[in-house]
This record gives structure tokens, C-alpha cells and sequence, in this order.
């Protein structure tokens, strides 16, 4: 029986990954290192340091310069989100979030964003979740299940009970490692190993969820 829906924040409710790919492309340019869209496509649900690595490529680097850069990412990150208002929810997702209050259905945000507070309090949207986990938690981060796990037993829930919301392949690959059912959210090609797929929250009920998951 489903009783709970745990939702990634960044490319679910709102399209923050445009954000976080023109803070990791500054940051790219100024270490002279090319960077595009198609491999910002490996960033997505991932911690900020694993992002960093991939985009370091194998160059070398300390740990106190790879702290400064991913400092100096997260500033040019904040830059960007301090822009967002409530319109900046994608399509559906206030709808859908609200469908679940009424129904008595439980919802946590679960993301490897550290600055998941900030982006809440922007899109006002804290009061509508019964938990929030994010990547300021000391747990390993996706496609790892623990973020899911650590949702499941504040929200008291099963994780056989919850429901994954996901736009990324990490997220996906750690919720079906958390015993939990999918959605995800965008291309085949991408989260086509989703128990359910759908190309984003617009127009989508929770009745048509229940029934499409079984």
C-alpha cells in the first residue's frame, strides 16, 4: 500500500539544473576546462563533490583547492536561485503536492542539494512536505539508497510504502535500491528504468499514479 511520495527537488518541482549547469559552466571556464550540456547530463542527482570530480575529469587537485572550487560553484549557484519566486515551480507540481495533503498522503523532499532550504523557502513551498533530507545530511548520497531510507523512517513509513519521484538515473538506480517504487520524470533514455515514466508532473493526478503503479 502506498502511504508516502518522496520527491528529488532539482529538475522534479523546479527546473533548478539549468542553474546548477550555468554555475558548474562559469566554473569551468574559469579553470579553462570545456564543459556543455551533454556532460552536465552526468551532474544530475549526484553530490557536489562527485560533480566536481567528473568535471575535473582526472585532473589533479588538492583537497583544500577542490574545496575553494566547489565554494566558488555554490556562489555562483546562490547567485542564480536568489531569482526564483513561487512561479518557478514547474508545471503541475503545486497541484500534485496538494492533491496528496487532501488525500492524506505523506511527502518528504529528498535531495543532494545542500542549499535544498534555500530553494524552499524561495519557491514557498516547506509547508506542503512532512520531512526534508538533503545533501547537509552525513549520509551517502545517490544513487546510494541511504537519502531515501533516512525519508522513509522520518516519515515512519515502509520503504515498500513510498513512492521515488525522480528525474535522474542516480535517483532512480537509489530509490530501486532503497525497495521502493519509481517515477521518473523525463526521456527514456534517461529514467526508462522507472517503474512508471512520465515527462513531467504536468496534467498528472494521483489517481493515475495509483492505478499506473498498481
Amino acid at each position: 500500500m502506498i502511504r508516502g511520495f518522496l520527491f528529488d527537488l532539482d529538475g522534479v518541482l523546479t527546473d533548478t539544473s539549468e542553474y546548477h549547469y550555468l554555475a558548474w559552466k562559469r566554473l569551468a571556464d574559469e579553470l579553462g576546462i570545456p564543459f556543455n550540456r551533454q556532460e552536465n547530463e552526468a551532474l544530475r542527482g549526484v553530490s557536489r563533490r562527485e560533480s566536481l570530480l567528473l568535471l575535473l575529469k582526472g585532473r589533479p587537485a588538492s583537497e583544500e583547492q577542490m574545496n575553494a572550487w566547489m565554494e566558488l560553484k555554490n556562489q555562483f549557484y546562490i547567485q542564480f536561485i536568489q531569482q526564483m519566486t513561487p512561479t518557478s515551480l514547474l508545471p503541475g507540481a503545486r497541484e500534485l503536492l496538494e492533491e496528496l495533503r487532501q488525500g492524506g498522503y505523506l511527502s518528504a523532499i529528498v535531495s543532494s542539494s545542500k542549499n535544498t532550504p534555500l530553494v524552499l523557502e524561495r519557491l514557498q513551498i516547506a509547508p506542503l512536505f512532512d520531512a526534508i533530507v538533503d545533501g547537509n545530511t552525513p549520509v551517502r548520497s545517490k544513487p546510494a539508497p541511504d537519502l531515501f531510507l533516512l525519508a522513509a523512517r522520518k516519515l515512519s513509513l515502509l520503504p515498500a510504502e513510498c513512492v521515488v519521484v525522480e528525474d535522474a538515473a542516480a535517483g532512480i538506480d537509489a530509490g530501486k535500491a532503497a525497495g521502493m517504487r519509481t517515477i521518473g520524470l523525463g526521456p527514456r533514455e534517461r529514467v526508462g528504468h522507472a517503474d512508471l515514466v512520465l515527462p513531467d508532473l504536468q496534467q498528472v493526478h494521483l489517481a493515475e499514479i495509483l492505478t499506473r503503479l498498481g
